[in-house]
């Protein structure tokens, strides 16, 4: 059998949690054609003695909606061994959108997901106004990965009511034409349908998203679309345990909403609160179909004089931060500024910060990024170190690296012991970097890397293959893509050839290659010797191949359906 790629000498981690073999790998086409000992030579041929050959990683929670028309690449994801992206979470999504209406889907994503307005006007050709011609759009770009698209709550509002969906509650015909386009986006590709009800979420003029103003009600009959098409995944965000119950009502209703509907249901599990593990298993209990999306890290802002800081908002720090660079390096030099400097920020008032945003320092939890991986000391422990206070120690670290150093300050204390209780749940997902979101406040399309070489490597807490199950064959199965995940025959060729001895994110850096220039931060990867998408090699010693063999992979209910309403 003549083989396009002949993958060599590697041992192969197949996605599955079990143990690794040795074993060559021929792919035909797409699909990966022979696993064993092969003779036959590849019109192209890749030595991976010494490294592992595992399924191409799947980032089950993304915003890289509006990144895929003016990123080829689908980086930074691409070079941490991601090779498809679910995206269109939390409610956010630039479908459905008639053309008077863009303003308002960008009104809903630019603060509370920190996509700049600018980029997106400059790089997005908007040539849709449902969410089935949005996907049509994607499927027509070249693309370096796989995407899978959810359609959004708050879109969905906006398309139906205009201005009315950030003031209050849709009418009966509101309600029919957000389940008719709900319903052939659906049968168009959509895989599902997102909401965020949480406080964490505003608008860039201080209001709420629009998905928050919904009731409940309209919930129950949106999520009640999928579930009369048999299909779909259901993703909220809520602040569930902020209720004065401790979100006992919210828990109770989402489970019977999963029951009900028969629909599966995803929500957060990003941090050590193992609370939510009490939910998934009572949903399981109780005939429900729910899993959580975990994360390796504690969530939270990065911060440094070339993107923000903490004191930005500060007047007398947001004199300082207009000023260039150099003259803000010469202002921090004199004793009299530094001095006035750090005694605003030890008195002023930082106000309200929702998501991502920089928050109060707390600098006992607020790290210095000295190096890509844990262990990072915390601003307080330098200034002890150093004898002065713990603004000082951030402007001199700050002078000290050009002002290339980073800060980061998780939103809640991180507790490893809780987070791997939760990653190690078997409802549980990892999955959810946010990639295309908070682009110049966090880089956490390197939770994978961060996964096998800080979990894995140094810890111990997982083995290799473990872990490479977590991000490979569970995030697959929970959006019931199919025919990836695995090293099997038969399965598309979405490949990593990486080294586990050496595989890592490296230090993160601020760029401008966002349209119009504008920012964000760039965090790349080491030890990938290779990376395949549909069987062809993308990414080759982390260096970029120019191969464009990325699809926009449609939601199971499109095969043989129509669009409109039955």
């Amino acid at each position: 059998m003549p083989y396009d790629v002949v993958i060599r000498n590697g041992t192969v981690v197949d996605g599955s949690g079990l143990a690794p073999y040795p074993a060559d790998v021929g792919i035909v086409g797409d699909r990966i054609a022979r696993i064993g000992r092969i003779r036959e030579p590849g019109a192209r041929e890749i030595d991976a003695e010494g490294l592992a050959v595992t399924p191409g990683f799947v980032d089950g929670h993304t915003h890289m909606d509006a990144q895929v028309f003016w990123d080829e690449r689908g980086s930074y994801s691409c070079y941490h061994g991601v090779t498809t992206v679910v995206m269109g979470h939390c409610g956010f999504t630039l479908a459905p959108s008639p053309p008077e209406q863009r303003a308002l889907v960008v009104r809903n994503l630019e603060r509370a997901e920190d996509i700049s307005g600018s980029a997106m006007a400059a790089g997005i050709d908007w040539t849709w106004t449902t969410f089935a011609e949005y996907l049509d759009a994607v499927d027509r770009r070249p693309k370096a990965i796989n995407y899978v698209a959810n359609i959004g709550h708050s879109a969905l509002r906006t398309y139906a009511m205009g201005e009315r969906a950030f003031d209050g509650e849709a009418t009966a015909d509101d309600l029919d034409l957000m389940a008719r386009e709900l319903r052939d986006a659906l049968r168009a590709g959509a895989y599902g349908f997102t909401t965020s009800r949480t406080r964490q979420h505003e608008t860039s003029d201080n209001r709420p998203v629009a998905s928050r103003l919904a009731s409940w009600d309209e919930v129950r009959a949106l999520v009640g679309v999928m579930g009369d098409l048999g299909g779909g995944v259901f993703q909220l965000v809520e602040d569930r345990h902020e209720a004065p119950d401790g979100g006992a009502e919210m828990s109770r209703r989402l489970v019977e909403l999963a029951v009900d509907t028969g629909v599966t249901v995803a929500i957060p599990a990003a941090g050590s609160d193992t609370r939510v593990l009490d939910l998934l298993d009572r949903a399981a209990a109780a005939g429900a179909r729910m899993f959580g999306l975990s994360h390796c890290r504690g969530i939270g802002n990065m911060s440094s004089f070339r993107t923000r800081l903490p004191f930005d908002g500060l007047p007398e720090w947001r004199e300082l931060r207009a000023r260039g660079l150099d003259e803000q390096r010469r202002l921090l030099e004199d004793p009299a500024v530094r001095e006035r400097l750090v005694k605003v920020a030890a008195d002023g008032d930082y106000g309200r910060a929702i998501g991502a945003e920089a928050r109060k320092p707390d600098y006992e939890r607020m790290r210095v990024v000295d190096a890509p991986l844990p262990p990072n000391p915390t601003v307080a422990e330098v200034a002890r170190d150093r004898g002065i206070d713990p603004v000082e120690a951030i402007i001199d670290l700050s002078i000290e690296s050009d002002f290339e150093r980073f800060f980061v300050q998780t939103i809640a204390p991180f507790d490893p012991d809780g987070v791997r209780t939760v990653m190690k749940h078997p409802r549980t997902v990892m999955a959810f970097s946010d990639a295309g979101a908070h682009v110049s406040q966090m880089s956490d399309c390197s939770i994978y890397t961060h996964l096998l070489s800080h979990w894995v490597r140094d810890r111990g807490d997982f083995t290799f293959e473990e872990a490479v199950r977590m991000i490979t064959f569970e995030p697959a199965r929970a959006w019931n893509l199919a025919d990836r995940g695995l090293v099997r025959e038969g399965m598309i060729a979405d490949l990593n050839v990486l080294d586990p001895a050496v595989v890592a994110p490296e230090m993160p850096r601020v760029v401008h290659d966002l349209p119009a220039g504008e920012r964000r931060i760039e965090q790349l990867a080491s030890g990938f010797a290779a990376t395949l998408v549909g069987g062809q090699v993308t990414l080759a010693g982390g260096e970029e191949t120019g191969a464009r063999p990325g699809r926009l992979l449609r939601g199971p209910l499109a095969a043989g359906a129509t669009r409109t309403q039955p």
